[in-house]
């Protein structure tokens, strides 16, 4: 009944990236295997429940989808005019209702469809596989029953999601303990996360956090224990598939958001990130006026932000002080090769143009087309960040942010800013004080901490949000370290912290010192030098925690480390150089046409795949590192979380964790 017939793992075959398989796999070896016999040329009806659309959504545009011979979508539980001439191909859950569903339009005398191809996005309880073949009159009617096995939701090229919004209430909310929601969090979550290795071929070493297990814990203590047994358990169905590994193939890394508090609420200084947290974005859409070609009213438009857009996919990862200024040079090399463009520029005066300048004689050009449109549409975009970084001076809050990450600065600076602050926005107020807690916890308790919130002028709903964070982190009893708040492996303060320098390997723009903490994790892990204090694997409990030992049948070629050098005192970040101006010649890696350019060069080289999942949400800054991180391993590292989260959705999902009678959609912070 299974079928996973992809040669993509990193044991072998072509290798392709994730995001190429999850497409193919739902365009060719679903859709396209419908195309037998008779059916080759007539067109299909594809019809899908709420989960499976999303997932088909995530990987495949419309127009994908018609290529492979599919005139109509449908809704399954919606009702559906009869089609007896056409073939249907069902792409669903492995559900009770589903099935039924599917029998309700496929029996009796006369049924929906001609002919039926029926694919489950998981493993099929056999229960159901029986119920469908107690219906006689069904089964002269399908052409294939098949698990397709993809029930997880791509965002990016490295990226994924198991679209479990409401995770950090139902796992680590207040009343986890007798939640029932709880176990099905958690076993949806594991059937997801599975699918994606039976689409990959993959068989992983599954290593989990498990540094707050200490004690007497409680539910939320061990979330990531849990779901790593419940991902093994599963991956266990998938050993019987064709061609499927019976060896270890790569790696999985489970945490949970307490390994980083600082990731989730930092600003983020790239184009990507300052997008989502600046702009008043509906997801990755965007919305813009642009002047009426007629003179009149300015037309409203609406963009999507996506790997279509090849302009995005080169900047999405930049700063958006490189951002803007290669935004700048395209405009500039238009402009210099368009004679009409030449012209207009000459009858201006001889002064330097600004990019608004070039875009509007751009705009101004007859044969201003599409990719021109886009390039206009970044500009404004670029834009408006610029200006609002300047209007609300996030310059200044920024360099505070990080200051404190890496040790330069404490109480006196966050309280000078407060008090010369005081028309700041509440939400990155209530933001600089997360990361002050975090940072130093024995100095945000008690009346400390009410001063400080009366100082900055928030309200006891703030302050809630930042009491939450201890529930992130665990129970008092149970907690690996000697603060709630410490992000420190070894869980105590100590003077220094062993960190890699990255001065010489890497120069940055200012305010990017920052990175998050699953860029050292996951080095570690290709090293095999996660503590063994803090993680374990579910694969081989008494083997001591290294990757490099595990038995594998492609090589890693991680990198020789380089000697580490020690960071100062209460530094949770290591020191990168901060340069407003970059050398010309260094690539950091980050945006994606580095990584596309130097990484998925010859895959044949690239080692074993790296996968990491977030319980909690991820963010777009441990997505970049992710897509950096494949350059410098040379192992494809792929993110997966509940969620991706921007700030302002973080903020509110905490909020949540101590109301029970509240949703998301109730709920806002500010």
């Amino acid at each position: 009944m299974s079928f996973s017939d992809s040669e993509s793992s990193s044991h072998g075959g072509e290798y392709r990236t994730f995001g190429q398989i999850s497409r193919d796999r739902l365009l060719h070896e679903m859709l396209g295997s419908a195309k037998t016999g008779d059916s080759k040329s007539t067109w299909k009806v594809l019809i899908m429940d709420k989960v499976t659309l999303k997932v088909m959504s995530s990987s495949c545009k419309m127009a994908d989808i018609t290529d492979q011979g599919v005139s109509l979508v449908e809704d399954l539980f919606r009702r559906r005019q009869p089609l007896p001439s056409m073939d249907a191909i069902y792409f669903v859950q492995p559900s009770k209702e589903n099935v039924i569903m599917f029998l309700s339009d496929m029996s009796g005398r006369v049924p929906l469809y001609k002919k039926a191809y029926l694919f489950f996005s998981s493993p099929v309880p056999k229960e159901l596989i029986n119920h469908i073949k107690c219906d006689t009159s069904v089964l002269p009617r399908i052409g294939a029953l098949r698990e397709v096995n993809l029930e997880y939701f791509p965002i990016d090229s490295q990226g994924f999601v198991t679209d479990h919004e409401r995770a950090l209430e139902e796992l680590f909310g207040n009343n986890v303990e007798n939640a029932r929601t709880f176990d099905a969090c958690l076993n949806t979550m594991a059937t997801r996360i599975s699918t994606v290795f039976a689409s990959l071929n993959e068989l992983p070493n599954v290593w989990y956090h498990a540094g707050k297990a200490k004690g007497s814990p409680q539910a939320r203590d061990l979330v990531p224990s849990k779901l790593a047994t419940a991902i093994s358990s599963s991956l266990m169905k998938y050993k019987s598939i064709p061609n499927y590994p019976q060896k270890e193939t790569c790696d999985l890394l489970i945490l949970d958001r307490s390994v980083d508090l600082i990731a989730p609420v930092i600003h983020e200084w790239t184009y990507d990130a300052m997008c989502h947290d600046l702009l008043d974005m509906d997801g990755n859409k965007y919305a813009y006026e642009v002047p009426s070609q007629s003179g009149g009213q300015p037309e409203k438009k609406e963009a999507l932000l996506e790997s279509q857009d090849p302009i995005w996919l080169e900047l999405r990862h930049s700063h958006i002080a490189d951002a803007s200024e290669r935004l700048h040079e395209k405009m500039t090399n238009f402009v210099n090769k368009n004679k009409a463009a030449q012209a207009q520029r000459s009858s201006r005066d001889g002064s330097e143009l600004s990019t608004r300048d070039l875009q509007k004689i751009v705009q101004a050009l007859p044969q201003y087309g599409e990719q021109v449109d886009k390039l206009s549409l970044h500009v404004e975009i670029a834009g408006k960040i610029n200006k609002i970084i300047r209007e609300i001076g996030l310059r200044e809050l920024g360099q505070l942010e990080q200051d404190l990450v890496f040790g330069d600065a404490g109480a006196k600076d966050v309280i000078n800013f407060l008090r010369s602050k005081q028309g700041a926005a509440p939400e990155n107020k209530l933001r600089l004080l997360m990361i002050y807690a975090t940072v130093y916890p024995e100095r945000f308790e008690g009346d400390k901490a009410s001063k400080l919130m009366q100082l900055a002028r928030l309200s006891p709903v703030d302050m809630k949000v930042i009491s939450n964070m201890k529930l992130l982190v665990g129970s008092s009893e149970s907690k690996s370290s000697g603060s709630s708040f410490s992000l420190k492996f070894d869980g105590q303060k100590t003077k220094n912290a062993a960190r890699k320098d990255r001065t010489g390997e890497e120069e940055t723009w200012q305010l990017s010192r920052f990175y998050p903490m699953i860029e050292e994790l996951v080095e570690n892990l290709s090293k095999g030098e996660l503590p063994k204090s803090e993680y374990a694997c579910m694969n081989d409990p008494q083997a001591g925690v290294t990757s490099t030992n595990t038995k594998s049948v492609r090589k890693s070629q991680a990198p020789v480390p380089q000697a580490e050098k020690k960071a100062p005192a209460q530094s949770m970040r290591s020191r990168r150089t901060a340069t407003w101006a970059r050398s010309q010649h260094s690539d950091d890696g980050y945006s994606s046409d580095s990584v596309l350019r130097h990484a998925f060069s010859d895959f044949r080289k690239m080692g074993q795949r790296i996968f990491v999942f977030v319980i909690g949400g991820a963010t777009r800054s441990e997505l970049k590192a992710c897509h950096k991180l494949t350059t410098k391993l040379r192992r494809e590292v792929i993110l997966g979380s509940t969620s991706l989260d921007d700030p302002p959705q973080y903020l509110t999902k905490l909020k949540l964790l101590s109301e029970s009678d509240l949703s998301l959609e109730s709920v806002r912070i500010m």
